[in-house]
């Protein structure tokens, strides 16, 4: 950080008057400096007194503090040895030195500090004060608009026209809404056509970024302040999604617009940009025309491409502008490149606003505006193309976020370890990215092609034999014998309920084992060598395995980890011996942040060697969990799954159907409004993308593809395990507790319950303390051991139907899947053995008391129980009804 200026004695203890110095030599505090002398000889001056250093000693000392601004005794003495010009002074005087240039570098680093804060705060200020005026002019327009309704509201009750002329004045009003201005269309060649168009883009642009074009409304959670991202808004009520942010950086406006400019470079959707024309103006300006495409953000929906101009220019106050919009036959221009495989999207009016701030820096206005044409997606997935928070995250707040981070990296505030650069450690974040980005997507230009499936169409199949083509540079043709080979990528999407994108990415990093396989991750490693070994379809369900997680770097904002991931390899047999070893992963965790609205989670890695070059391969897997925006409707996905069905190959949006085994609940007994449904998070769903990448060689194809597809099963049913464990009580609470009370039946049910244990053991199952009528139901729903009831009838399997909140989280379930569960697939063998054998004494006695042992949740996953008991519930009529079970300090193995 730099140094504000100032003295060298300007720190230093206060002088005594002494007659010996006159008062020029008090005045010299630039090349001298005070210090106490010390009394420890009887013939110095008092301990009052101080000492004058010249300016060769202070240099010799300057020189050692640069090497060591803490120097013990030792090295002290030896200073005083080395360098003859100090040998007049004491060690306890040089102490004393050392220590006032230490106090003297704090303060100045403080007051340095503090000057730039103020600097902030300043500019921050400036900020807030525009950003009050254009709501103050929001207001007003509002206001006006609403009085003017209200006018034409009482003219229209008053006159005595008829409906015809009244229905009239409504649609004469609405026309003039929506017939916007048709431009003609401008002669490709014609630099004064290309240059009317961005005049236009500019001024609608400007009236956006300062202006009241937008309902803008402010994102929660973005508060201003000198260290914040800025402030950040989205649009409401407009065509398209838009969001808006303002904010304060470090760095010059030339360089801000350089960094904006270079998208690829920041935005981690953007798949290219080419400018296929520059034209300069005759304001100093540049007109662009450029072609982006940009990723899916999943395997369900086709990529998005834009025709797009952008005007480069400065404003008469300093500032500079880069506005960009889409050339359509509404806005004239030149015609771009057909979409081949792309959906068209507009880009309506954005861009940057870059001002200059006072004592350095710059302020910036970043506006968003784009039409992803969402009614070409599956209606389940329209709200992720709908939501103006996650445009803002994705785009906007990345821009932010991208240029604060470039800002402190060339200020020298972060420091990373492993000897590597930032910009290095960028690139591998944005290489593992893109690599996840294509795996998902598999352009055909880059040679992927669809492989036929197994007859189940949840797990879809792409090969690419030509893996230079999206490899680039990094391609190593060691890695694929002479006699063939490529890369394979086993993709599938999923639709998830009630589990934070943000909680779940957090736990599939931490605890790697709960889903990953040993022995896949083996085969993954062994594809990097330029000799690989086999490994038999890599055995899923190989042998455990522990991680250890190396952060390499992270963002200012801590919204993106980069790390390197150790996978500890242990053998339990004389085969495993060649597997048993560390391999290593790099990895990229982005999205953890429960409290980013919008955002979306993702966890991609990439195996590498122990120590990995600046250029090393990359073929990254990985998981991607993006929220869809809760809609007023309550939607409960009990068991959810989305499956790829691939039709025939026209284009990627006509590859892909949506299949959702998902039932819809509407009641009033579910219904909640969105803000309560906001608050507790119950009715949140979002998409979870999986896609893992393997090398194979062409005799070995068919079966790394069984191995792949059969290990995306494995992960997407881990996953759904994982899912269920995270937030179990929020799904059942939200299905149950609500609808209990009010039913009859339920009341009636716990208290046969409660009663029949009563009765046939003699003791309470709980101590009822309320009176109230629901006060049973609630106690035993909330009981924290597992209660479930089955039916007894003969000949038919017993199935479960009722559960309390304990019972559906040993199940994994919800009541609504709960009557698809049979008793006899919930109990082991042992179990069931032990529950025939006890039988007669249930019926005959009317409880039993069984052991502790093992039985199995619907997903799979076994459950150990201390005790459990077993007893007939009667109803009024002292009648059989169901058989109820109770397990006893239950807990997953």
């Amino acid at each position: 950080m730099k140094e504000s200026g100032g003295s060298l004695g300007e720190e230093s203890l206060p002088e005594t008057n002494n007659n010996n110095n006159s008062e020029e030599e008090k005045t010299q505090t630039s090349s001298f400096l005070s210090v106490p002398f010390s009394d420890s000889s009887n013939n110095q001056m008092d301990s009052s007194k101080y000492v004058r250093y010249t300016p060769e000693q202070v240099e010799a000392l300057e020189r050692v503090y640069a090497e060591c601004p803490k120097p013990s005794s030792l090295r002290r003495q030896q200073l005083i040895r080395e360098c003859p010009i100090l040998s007049n002074i004491e060690p306890k005087q040089i102490k004393v030195w050392f220590q006032n240039r230490r106090c003297r570098e704090k303060q100045r680093k403080e007051a340095s500090r503090l000057q730039t804060v103020n600097r902030k705060l300043t500019a921050m200020n400036k900020l807030l004060m525009e950003e009050n005026d254009r709501l103050q002019k929001q207001v007003s327009h509002l206001v006006y608009e609403n009085g003017y309704m209200k006018n034409q509201i009482q003219t229209a009750s008053a006159a005595t026209t008829t409906d015809n002329s009244c229905e009239s004045v409504v649609m004469s009003g609405q026309n003039q809404q929506q017939n916007p201005t048709q431009h003609p269309q401008r002669d490709a060649n014609n630099p004064a056509g290309l240059l009317a168009i961005a005049e236009e883009t500019l001024a609608e642009f400007l009236s956006k970024a300062t202006g009241t074009a937008v309902d803008w409304v402010q994102m929660i959670g973005m508060k201003p302040g000198p260290d914040s991202i800025g402030i950040v808004a989205v649009s409401r009520n407009c065509s398209g999604v838009a969001a808006r942010a303002c904010g304060l950086v470090s760095l010059e406006p030339t360089k801000v617009a350089e960094i904006l400019k270079d998208r690829t470079s920041w935005y981690r959707d953007c798949r290219c940009l080419d400018v296929l024309s520059i034209v300069p103006t005759g304001n100093g300006g540049t007109i662009e025309l450029m072609y982006m495409q940009t990723y899916a953000p999943t395997t369900l929906a086709a990529a998005r491409d834009f025709w797009t101009l952008r005007y480069t220019t400065s404003l008469e106050d300093g500032s500079l502008v880069i506005c960009e919009r889409s050339l359509t036959s509404s806005t004239g221009g030149p015609t771009g490149p057909p979409p081949s495989n792309f959906v068209r999207a507009e880009m309506l009016p954005s861009g940057y606003l870059i001002r200059p701030c006072e004592g350095g820096g710059s302020i910036i206005h970043i506006v968003d505006h784009i039409d992803l044409d969402v009614w070409s997606v599956p209606e389940v997935l329209r709200p992720l193309y709908e939501s103006s928070k996650i445009l803002a995250q994705k785009l906007t707040i990345a821009a932010l976020q991208h240029i604060r981070q470039i800002a402190q990296e060339s200020s020298g505030e972060i420091q990373y370890g492993g000897g590597r650069q930032p910009a290095v450690l960028r690139t591998f974040s944005q290489r593992l990215c893109r690599g996840f980005n294509d795996a998902v997507n598999g352009f055909v230009d880059d040679g992927w092609s669809l492989m036929g499936n197994d007859g189940v169409e949840d797990v879809t199949i792409a090969i690419n034999s030509s893996p230079n083509k999206f490899l680039g540079s990094n391609y190593n043709s060691s890695m694929f014998p002479a006699f063939g080979g490529g890369v394979l990528c086993a993709k599938a999407s999923m639709l998830l309920q009630n589990v934070p994108p943000a909680l779940l990415v957090r736990f599939l990093r931490e605890h790697r084992s709960e889903w990953a396989d040993y022995g896949v991750d083996a085969y993954s490693a062994a594809c990097l060598k330029a000799s690989p070994y086999a490994v038999p379809c890599a055995r899923p369900g190989g042998f455990p395995s522990s991680q250890v997680i190396l952060p390499l770097a992270h963002t200012i904002e801590h919204e993106e980890f980069l790390e390197v991931v150790r996978i500890e390899g242990h053998a339990f047999s004389p085969e495993d011996v060649a597997l048993a070893r560390d391999m290593y992963l790099l990895q990229l965790c982005s999205g953890v942040d429960e409290n980013a609205i919008g955002a979306c989670a993702q966890l991609v890695f990439a195996p590498i060697d122990e120590s990995f070059a600046d250029d090393a391969l990359l073929l990254p897997s990985g998981f991607r969990v993006i929220p869809l925006d809760p809609k007023s409707v309550e939607w409960h996905f009990s068991i959810t799954s989305l499956v790829l069905m691939e039709l025939s190959y026209d284009g990627p949006a006509a590859t892909r159907t949506l299949d959702l085994a998902s039932t819809l609940e509407v009641g009033s007994g579910n219904a909640r409004s969105a803000g309560e449904t906001d608050a507790n998070g119950y009715n949140l769903r979002s998409v979870l993308t999986i896609a893992f990448q393997f090398t194979f060689e062409n005799h070995m194809r068919d079966n790394v593809a069984a191995m792949a597809r059969q290990y995306v099963r494995s992960v997407v049913g881990s996953v759904q395990r994982v899912a269920m464990a995270i937030a179990p009580s929020r799904l059942s609470t939200q299905m149950a507790p609500k609808s209990l009370p009010g039913s009859p039946e339920a009341l009636t049910l716990a208290r046969w319950i409660c009663r029949s244990y009563r009765m046939h053991t003699g003791a309470e199952l709980f101590r009822v303390e309320s009176t109230a009528g629901d006060a049973v139901l609630k106690q035993l729903w909330h009981h924290s051991d597992a209660i479930m009831c089955c039916t007894v009838k003969t000949n038919a399997s017993p199935v479960f139907t009722f559960a309390n909140q304990a019972g559906l989280d040993l199940l994994e379930t919800t009541l609504v899947a709960l009557q698809d569960i049979m008793l006899d697939k919930v109990l082991d063998e042992s179990g069931r053995k032990i529950l025939c054998t006890e039988f007669s004494k249930i019926m005959q006695q009317g409880f039993a008391y069984l052991p502790a042992g093992i039985c199995v949740s619907s997903m799979n996953r076994p459950v150990s129980y201390e005790q459990a008991i077993a007893w007939k519930v009667l109803n009024d009529d002292d009648s059989n009804h169901c058989l109820a079970f109770m397990f006893m300090n239950w807990s997953f193995v």
